[in-house]
């Protein structure tokens, strides 16, 4: 069965073009003009994934997210948008996206970033998601094929919750995949390209700031006052969870 795709953008010429694009990748699509369509259609024949524009009229790309996070619809979303500001982006994950791209943008991206989305939502086979490498001065990560654990972060990977102390953490699915490869690999340095390449499949190249907007917005998730920060940048290199 061909995967399904819900595609909402108001420019005719771009909906067009994606939608035939996307036929000819082998998925089926449902291509509609704003986001009150976009609702309708999700709530009638939910979709496999979402791709939605951020600015049309009437409903918008982030408010339909809205929509369909606070009713528990957990299938994954990607955003296209021509805003380009951090704030921008940043608003579209809080909205409860799971991915961006940006206008204008090469099809083969869009076409990487929907196969990782996808990718997340396929079963795994079990005993496939093995721990990483051991982490340093005792604060390894533990885990098992349910949960993983390390610098006072819990992962509970079936129910897809995570937790800071006694504190749940609010996690959109790149969010939770992001702090899942760090967790796992706690005091290990893990670079740019490692990180691009299993947590979206491709890499994006050194001019992308996508790992840098995601890193910044699950810091402000994690991080507490007084609290001992936990995601640290290795300039030059990428970054790595340790306790200090």
């Amino acid at each position: 069965m061909p995967q399904t795709v819900l595609l909402a953008e108001d420019d005719r010429a771009i909906r067009h073009a994606l939608e035939r694009a996307l036929t000819l990748e082998g998925y089926e699509v449902t291509a509609v003009a704003d986001g009150v369509e976009a609702l309708a259609q999700a709530h009638r024949t939910p979709p496999d994934v979402l791709l939605l524009d951020v600015m049309m009229p009437g409903i918008d790309g982030l408010q339909v997210c809205r929509v369909l996070r606070a009713e528990g619809d957990r299938t994954p979303i990607l955003m296209l948008t021509a805003l380009v500001e951090t704030a921008d982006r940043i608003a579209g994950l809080d909205a409860g996206a799971d991915d961006y791209v940006v206008k204008p943008f090469d099809v083969e991206e869009v076409f990487a970033r929907l196969r990782a989305l996808l990718r997340r939502t396929s079963p795994v086979p079990a005993g496939s998601a093995g721990a990483g490498p051991a982490g340093d001065g005792g604060r390894e990560a533990q885990s098992s094929d349910r949960q993983v654990e390390a610098a006072g972060i819990r992962m509970d990977l079936q129910a897809r919750r995570a937790w800071r102390g006694t504190r749940e953490l609010e996690l959109t699915r790149t969010e939770f995949e992001l702090l899942e490869l760090l967790v796992r690999n706690a005091g290990i340095v893990l670079d740019h390209s490692t990180i691009y390449d299993r947590i979206w499949g491709y890499d994006f190249g050194p001019g992308s700031k996508n790992l840098a907007v995601y890193v910044g917005y699950l810091r402000r998730k994690l991080d507490e006052p007084g609290a001992a920060q936990l995601i640290h940048t290795v300039r030059g290199v990428g970054y790595v969870l340790r306790e200090d």
